[in-house]
């Protein structure tokens, strides 16, 4: 059916393709919406949503769509549920409330921005070492990619070392 969910991967009508977004990259995304990046926005047509809404503190999950989307599943009468186990727990709704609440009314963009220029001052003399092909930050994430990946072992040094000096990592390839 065009306009349905199901049809594609694009909207048949435009053919411009859907996107999909987890939390992780809408944080990204939001750093650029509040004039952190010159870098392009992307608008989502499907957004997932789970640590964010309660901090982390309980399982508890959100697929948010646009109106594009959400036609082509409930105009014919269709309802899009995810996660139907945890749907309404009303714990989990508490705890998803006080952590949302928490997060507005604190200066967390203040918190992010500052985060960001540690990470930018911190991190950009590593793009200098000839192993690294490029140091990139965005907010609150500082990646810094090699030009080749290093063995286990060798991952595992760099690892403990990073963490016993108090860095959080998160090791992905090079």
């Amino acid at each position: 059916r065009t306009g349905s969910l199901f049809a594609g991967w694009h909207d048949e009508e435009s053919y411009r393709p859907w996107s999909s977004l987890d939390e992780s990259q809408d944080e990204v995304n939001s750093s650029k919406r509040n004039g952190q990046s010159a870098n392009s926005i992307v608008y989502p047509d499907i957004l997932c949503l789970g640590k964010a809404l309660t901090g982390g503190y309980m399982t508890m999950g959100a697929t948010v769509t646009n109106k594009r989307i959400s036609n082509g599943i409930s105009d014919t009468g269709g309802v899009f549920m995810h996660g139907p186990t945890f749907m309404a727990n009303p714990l989990a709704c508490s705890v998803a409330l006080a952590s949302v609440n928490l997060m507005v009314q604190s200066p967390w963009l203040e918190r992010v921005r500052s985060v960001e220029r540690s990470l930018i001052k911190s991190m950009s003399p590593l793009a200098k070492l000839d192993s690294v092909r490029e140091v990139r930050v965005l907010g609150a994430i500082g990646v810094c990619e090699l030009h080749k990946g290093l063995t286990r072992e060798e991952m595992a040094s760099v690892q403990q070392q990073l963490v016993e000096d108090g860095v959080w990592l998160r090791p992905f390839g090079k």
